[in-house]
């Protein structure tokens, strides 16, 4: 009784956590451990998504078709792991779209992980923040399930989805998630922004303040800092990808012209 209590409480669990439960209930035999894992395993209660990580299937469901919630699966990935990027915005519910990859960050270098049609990737943290022990900045905590999930913040995803598009998918993508969000704190996204040090994205973020300074309440004393920050000569809105476009010069960026002019939004 007191394991299914654990499984109720636990949809996705670590080996860590299960040994603690186990030792708490003064179970300290690694072997005995191991074996519980495994007979649970063997009669569809529990399914191994990767070594040392489980997820509960309830009793009388298929564990072949029995949906695990995806976000608990991304945030036991690593000890430290924190949802990010576009999986940040899919559980704050502001994408535009919903994707079958999720990533984290995290300080550690696990392989990147499948489990049925669903595929989780591991982003370290920025180095700038890790030279700082900045790491956790803006990182939030919220309860998923029961279970404590952390997660990067809106303002700090709006500047990490700007600064890596490679995790957010395409620029559509980016403005019509970023567009759902009705309030920023402008102050965090600026202190955040100059963290990085990155004069890219600092002019990539002014751009988009700017671009909806009236929606957002975006002020002057807010784009200043971060045209200090801008390049000196002119970088593209995407690097990975230069497309042609045209030269912003309030923020030498070359933006592309399906940003610029908003072309899906003509798609119905």
């Amino acid at each position: 009784m007191r394991l299914e209590k654990f499984f109720r409480q636990r949809p996705v669990f670590t080996n860590k956590e299960f040994a603690e439960f186990l030792e708490a209930k003064g179970q300290k035999n690694v072997r005995t451990q191991e074996s519980t894992l495994e007979y649970h395993t063997k009669t569809g209660r529990l399914l191994r998504v990767r070594r040392g990580l489980y997820a509960v299937v309830p009793p009388g469901a298929d564990p072949e078709t029995h949906p695990i919630d995806p976000y608990l699966l991304a945030a036991k990935m690593t000890e430290d792991a924190v949802l990010s990027y576009h999986t940040a915005l899919e559980f704050h519910g502001k994408a535009y779209s919903v994707y079958e990859h999720f990533f984290y960050l995290t300080a550690h270098s696990p392989r990147p992980g499948v489990f049925r049609s669903l595929r989780f990737r591991a982003v370290p943290f920025p180095k700038p923040l890790r030279k700082r022990n900045e790491e956790n900045f803006g990182v939030a905590v919220a309860e998923r399930a029961g279970i404590d999930v952390r997660v990067t913040s809106l303002e700090r995803t709006l500047v990490d989805v700007l600064d890596r598009p490679d995790l957010a998918g395409s620029w559509e993508e980016i403005w019509r998630s970023l567009e759902s969000v009705e309030f920023f704190d402008l102050k965090k996204i600026l202190e955040y922004t100059l963290l990085l040090e990155n004069a890219t994205t600092a002019a990539k973020v002014g751009y988009f303040l700017e671009e909806h300074r009236e929606s957002l309440m975006v002020e002057e004393s807010h784009l200043m800092p971060l045209r200090e920050l801008r390049p000196r000569q002119p970088h593209y809105l995407d690097r990975a990808h230069r497309k042609e476009g045209r030269l912003v010069k309030d923020w030498n960026l070359v933006v592309p012209k399906a940003v610029l002019e908003r072309s899906w939004a003509e798609v119905t």
